[in-house]
Order: structure tokens, then sequence, then C-alpha cells
């Protein structure tokens, strides 16, 4: 038997067998959400007229898919204020200010899950889009000069 006979003989029951395993692979996919706003603007308000002022926010939230998710306003920033009567801010001023999540501008829109804050949404893959609605009380016979505040947005999951 010559030597490329043997090489080739070593090469074959080398490759004649061979064996398998598996291997387990896994992720945890966790729930989160991303939250994102619009400004309000009110624009010019007329302290000694009788007309409300109106204006709207959009809201967006982004969940992981079937994740429910309530959204929350917090009161804002003045001292003093509560989510249902906010109060915009110049120097010692106050322009108080609602907001609701109807358009009827009926529902207070709180902080609360199941009291004050609209029901329970569950995500279903695309952006989530909330409108919040907000209203000046007519009346308010402040000093010229602008108002502002922040408001809080939790979104709870």
């Amino acid at each position: 038997m010559g030597l490329s006979a043997v090489l080739l003989s070593v090469a074959q029951s080398a490759a004649a067998g061979s064996t398998q395993t598996t291997m387990n692979v896994s992720a945890t996919v966790q729930n989160s959400c991303l939250v994102s706003a619009s400004p309000m603007l009110f624009g010019n308000y007329d302290p000694v007229g009788a007309a409300v002022t109106n204006g709207t926010s959009a809201i967006t939230v982004t969940c992981t898919t079937g994740t429910n998710f309530v959204v929350g306003l917090n009161a804002g920033n003045a001292a003093g204020a509560t989510v249902a009567a906010r109060q915009m801010s110049n120097a010692a001023h106050r322009l108080n200010y609602s907001l609701f999540s109807d358009a009827a501008r009926s529902s207070n829109w709180g902080n609360t899950p199941g009291l004050d804050t609209p029901a329970t949404t569950t995500a279903t893959g695309s952006p989530s889009v909330l409108t919040v609605y907000g209203q000046i009380a007519a009346n308010q016979n402040v000093p010229g000069g602008a108002y502002a505040d922040t408001v809080t947005i939790t979104v709870s999951y």
C-alpha cells in the first residue's frame, strides 16, 4: 500500500463520523416607553376681556407592543398650584389655567391613574398621540408680561 493510499484512508476515516449538540438562545424584552410633547402656546391673553383663551398640546407615547400605560400631568412649578388649579408665573404674579383630556374641556387631566387621568392605553407598536386641551379663564386682570409654567408628564406602565 502506497503512502497516498494510506493518507486517503486516514482522511476518509477522520471525516466518517460527526456529532451534534444544541445551543439555547434567549432574550428578555423589557417593557419600555418614550414620551415627548409639543408646547402649549396660548398666545396673547386679554386680561380684561370676557373670553377664555384655549390652547392644545400633543403628547406622543411610544411603548413596547402590548404594554398598558397611563399618562399623568402634575400641577406644574408654581407654588400652591394643584392639578385642578394650575398657575403660570410672571415673577410674583399668577395666571390661572386648566388642562383637560377632552375637547369639551370638562375632564380635568391630573396625575392620579384611575382618578383624573385618561383611561389606560395599550401600545400597538405605533406612537399613541394624546391631545391636551388647555384653557385660561376669562377676566383675570393680571399685569402684562410673559407668563409660563412647566408641567411634568408621567407615563406609568
